[in-house]
């Protein structure tokens, strides 16, 4: 499943797009290069999403092609993909209240969401405590100042959408999640007493994946979220990388489909999440 490889496919599409526009006008890459007064081999690195194309570079590939009115669109491109890969140091430079909240706008406009997990509780259906949990060791493991409650309130302000808007939750867990501990084991208990009575809402789809299921077709993967079929979000250590060429979501919503077969659902969910309830009592 694709992770940063996602910025340099959006670079290479960025690309192919400029080669067009330069063969369409009848130039060889070293001719443009030298039009532009670049070294030979920057068209070459730009056309194959090996190197990020400015603003300045599109205007200056635009104005040697005649093409100044297709720039605006290109550079809107290219800044859109400068964005898809956000350092966690940047994103929570205001705060992790703020980092929380940057996010709100996209769940507001969102109606179908799709989640896997193998590592934490999704948002939505996480209590006030593990949630504190959570941010507590993401502030500790960043070396972030700022108080958490803001954050804690505005994470939760999530929760709304689990019955507002007629949205529907797709929602697929490893059966680790369970027993990764996130706080003490009280925290947990109500944790997964919390996942019991999310299986009840109309508005959410819970599958579990088994310990023991075959993996052979479908690992486990990273952590992401899938927003109407059209962007996906993943969490990495380092970074929060946001995915919305057509065919890299596609590699999203494919795997999801597979992670959701080997999931079980109904009866067996309340049979694993009560197992782990009592491991914890």
């Amino acid at each position: 499943m694709p992770t940063s490889s996602s910025i340099r496919e959006a670079r290479r599409d960025l690309g192919q797009r400029l080669r067009a526009l330069r063969q369409q006008h009848g130039f060889t890459a070293r001719e443009l290069a030298r039009r532009c007064g670049w070294h030979e081999s920057k068209c070459s690195r730009i056309e194959n999403g090996h190197a990020a194309a400015s603003a300045a570079d599109i205007e200056s590939w635009t104005r040697v092609c005649g093409e100044e009115t297709a720039a605006a669109d290109l550079i809107a491109t290219a800044r859109g993909i400068d964005g898809m890969y956000i350092e966690w140091r940047s994103m929570e430079r205001a705060g992790l209240k703020h980092a929380q909240e940057s996010v709100l706008p996209l769940w507001d406009q969102t109606r179908r969401f799709k989640a896997y997990a193998q590592s934490l509780v999704p948002g939505p259906l996480q209590t006030q405590a593990y949630t504190r949990a959570v941010l507590a060791g993401i502030r500790e493991r960043r070396q972030l100042s700022d108080e958490i409650e803001a954050a804690v309130e505005t994470r939760l302000d999530k929760q709304k959408f689990l019955t507002e808007g007629g949205r529907q939750f797709a929602i697929v867990l490893e059966e680790t999640v369970l027993y990764r501990r996130v706080g003490p084991p009280a925290v947990m208990v109500e944790q997964l007493s919390r996942l019991l009575e999310a299986t009840v809402l109309a508005s959410v789809s819970l599958g579990i994946i088994r310990r023991d299921a075959d993996r052979s077709v479908m690992p486990a993967v990273e952590d992401f979220w899938i927003f109407d079929d059209r962007q996906v979000n993943v969490e990495l250590v380092s970074a929060y990388l946001t995915v919305k060429q057509s065919h890299e979501v596609k590699h999203y919503t494919d795997d999801f489909t597979r992670l959701t077969d080997l999931a079980v659902h109904g009866g067996p969910v309340l049979t694993l999440i009560a197992s782990a309830i009592n491991s914890y009592a």
